[in-house]
């Protein structure tokens, strides 16, 4: 890489306009030289050499840089913007289809949309700390922006807004759930029989987290030996996005480009993973005698928009994001959603029945601030094997956590694990500080880790980077020798020394999501964070995202009686209880019954009802008849760069045309 390496080259990883500058700014500065007349003519070997220091270039620069995308990810992701937003909605009217009427058309839908939205809980989060109110709050006033009468729809050539938003930590538990499934593939106890992500192409192990479209990005660039052990599933705004499209172009009969996604993410990056060819109604759409099909491929999610550009969207249609009520939707702009069961599952909190409006939390802090997958995978083995423990180490700095779910050998005749003197100290999954129990006396069940950051997934592809052969003369003329044995590759050494963990939860922002690109900065706040920095800004967005349990306190839908606050715990118990005792009266069936004992006996894991998401699961691909394989699942694909390669095919002029095509393309892809 050179800092002559610049848009010219249409076909690299460098974005238009974007040459890589990380070469400039480490190269010495220049001298000037004393005795040199400027207009003195002479040779070129008499011009002095100038030999500069090599750029020092490391992954944390690549990262942090917008310039490592290609000219078309370039356009697509431009083309995602809060202007998009605006001139969509003033572009088409708003379709209110009448719920009671399924599979009649809504009237005008020859030239009007559907408009739904989607909102990450660390949108939320940032929004709450901008604002020094509560996420639930902060979640109101979003839905004002967006559906409200006093948000987007007061105004534009249409007064169009979004007839559903959807807090996206529903489908969310979804693929934990499936997420769980994935990974006890892996695991002696694993049934194929009762698994719903039982696939073909499983990933290999140690499954790595897919939900970070940065890391993805990188990985598919750079390091395409990693691409097996990713995992498959969509990532949570993927997956609503799946969910929202296949469920409303078949309830209404309109054609999936018809109905506009627009999703809230903390990341830039999600961006491009919305523009991914994979992602796209061309995975899942089947042939329909009664809609023709679309001319291109359509979106699972049309836009992305970041805390930030939710700001300026306000500020653009002008309206005063803070003055905007923080009180839930009427009823009057909250039409319930064309399926019952979906949304019940979709929206719990206004459920009539008592046992059906459960709350939906946020994940507590020992699960990190990025969706909480590591966390339930850990909690589903620890649920599986009821004495064990969960045992916690840190690596090299705080963003990389080792975890270890172990169990008292039968040889030791205890329960209690026998610890040595000089092990070091971890973490239970209660908190409480213990010690690591010695490996002689304790059975080691599952294995995971958590890498975030650059640095330290550069220090993960390198660990899963298979070995190179030795061509040794030794090795090949007396392959019965010792000398040879001992210089020989261990063949099942193939993913170095990661191969002993199931699953790694990858994140690149050091400190997960909620640091995202696209959240709200301390230097964007002004007088609210007068003297606060950015760590501290950083912990206070942490703070909202986890309290999204204490919010519902505050925003209790009785707060007149404070008295009943301190017994939550307890009605959670006996709501869920109460589920379990009825779920054969939602439809007709006992799941349980068909699983397995320890199945039987799990109910909630890490607070969500396991069989309430399998059976939502179910309910979806019976419902739109395609199978839950291609609703749920994606793949990933090595990306090969042509940077330094001869144009042999028409020069400059073929890449014009090529990059003019590419941004033309609605589907996107990498």
């Amino acid at each position: 890489m050179s800092a002559i390496l610049s848009a010219d080259d249409l076909n690299d990883f460098i974005s238009p306009g974007v040459a890589c500058i990380k070469p400039v700014e480490t190269l010495p500065l220049q001298k000037p030289e004393e005795n040199i007349n400027p207009y003195e003519v002479t040779t070129e070997d008499k011009v002095p050499v100038q030999d500069h220091a090599p750029a020092q270039i490391s992954l944390t620069d690549c990262l942090a840089c917008s310039g490592c995308v290609t000219s078309a990810e370039a356009v697509l992701v431009s083309l995602q913007s809060s202007a998009e937003v605006l001139d969509t909605l003033n572009t088409y009217p708003s379709l209110r289809p009448q719920v009671d009427a399924e599979g009649t058309p809504p009237h005008g839908a020859s030239n009007g949309k559907i408009f739904v939205a989607s909102v990450s809980p660390q949108v939320r989060a940032s929004i709450a700390a901008t604002y020094g109110i509560s996420q639930r709050r902060a979640g109101w006033m979003i839905d004002q922006l967006l559906g409200g009468p006093s948000g987007l729809a007061s105004g534009g050539v249409h007064r169009s807004g979004f007839s559903w938003i959807v807090d996206t930590n529903a489908m969310r538990e979804a693929c934990l759930v499936l997420g769980a499934d994935e990974v006890s593939c892996f695991l002696p106890s694993f049934d194929d029989n009762n698994n719903d992500a039982s696939s073909s192409s499983q990933p290999k192990k140690p499954i790595l987290s897919s939900a970070c479209p940065g890391w993805i990005c990188y990985a598919e660039k750079t390091h395409p030996h990693v691409l097996p052990h990713l995992s498959r599933l969509k990532s949570p705004q993927a997956l609503t996005g799946t969910l929202l499209k296949t469920i409303l172009s078949r309830r209404f009969s309109i054609r999936p480009d018809q109905i506009w996604h627009l999703a809230l993410m903390p990341c830039f990056d999600k961006k491009l993973e919305a523009s991914r060819e994979e992602l796209t109604d061309v995975h899942w759409r089947t042939s329909s005698p009664t809609q023709e099909p679309p001319a291109s491929p359509t979106r699972d999610v049309d836009c992305v928009i970041t805390a930030r550009e939710l700001l300026m969207l306000a500020d653009s249609r002008g309206i005063s994001f803070p003055s905007l009520p923080q009180e839930p939707l009427p009823a009057s702009s909250t039409p319930p959603f064309p399926d019952t069961s979906l949304d019940a599952f979709l929206f719990p909190h206004r459920q009539p029945h008592p046992r059906k409006k459960r709350r939906r939390h946020n994940q507590d802090p020992s699960a990190g601030p990025s969706g909480g997958y590591l966390h339930h995978i850990l909690q589903s083995q620890l649920a599986l094997h009821p004495n064990s423990t969960l045992q916690t180490t840190r690596g090299r700095n705080t963003d990389v956590l080792e975890y270890a779910v172990v169990t008292s050998s039968p040889s030791t005749h205890s329960n209690t694990p026998t610890f040595s003197k000089d092990q070091e100290a971890a973490t239970t999954s209660n908190g409480a500080a213990t010690q690591t129990p010695d490996p002689s006396s304790n059975t080691v069940l599952f294995r995971a880790a958590r890498y975030y950051g650059s640095r330290n997934i550069a220090n993960l592809v390198r660990k899963l980077k298979p070995p190179k052969p030795r061509r040794l003369p030794l090795a090949t003329k007396n392959p019965s020798s010792s000398s040879s044995s001992s210089l020989a590759v261990p063949a099942a050494v193939s993913a170095g020394a990661m191969a002993e963990y199931a699953y790694v939860e990858v994140m690149a922002c050091p400190g997960g999501c909620t640091n995202g690109g696209g959240q709200i900065k301390v230097d964007d706040v002004g007088p609210v964070a007068e003297g606060v920095g950015q760590r501290e800004w950083l912990g206070r967005v942490d703070e909202a995202y986890y309290s999204m349990s204490d919010d519902d306190h505050d925003d209790s839908d009785s707060p007149d009686h404070p008295e009943l606050l301190g017994k939550e715990e307890k009605e959670e118990e006996d709501e869920r209880r109460e589920a379990v005792d009825d779920e054969d009266d939602d439809d007709g069936t006992d799941e349980s019954s068909s699983s397995s004992d320890n199945d039987a006996a799990i109910i909630i894991i890490n607070g969500i009802d396991v069989a309430n998401v399998r059976r939502m699961l179910a309910h979806w691909s019976e419902s739109t008849g395609i199978a839950l394989e291609k609703l749920c699942f994606t793949t990933f694909r090595e990306v090969k760069s042509e940077v330094g390669k001869a144009d042999k095919k028409g020069g400059a002029a073929q890449q014009d045309r090529v990059v003019e095509q590419l941004a033309g393309k609605i589907g996107g892809g990498w």
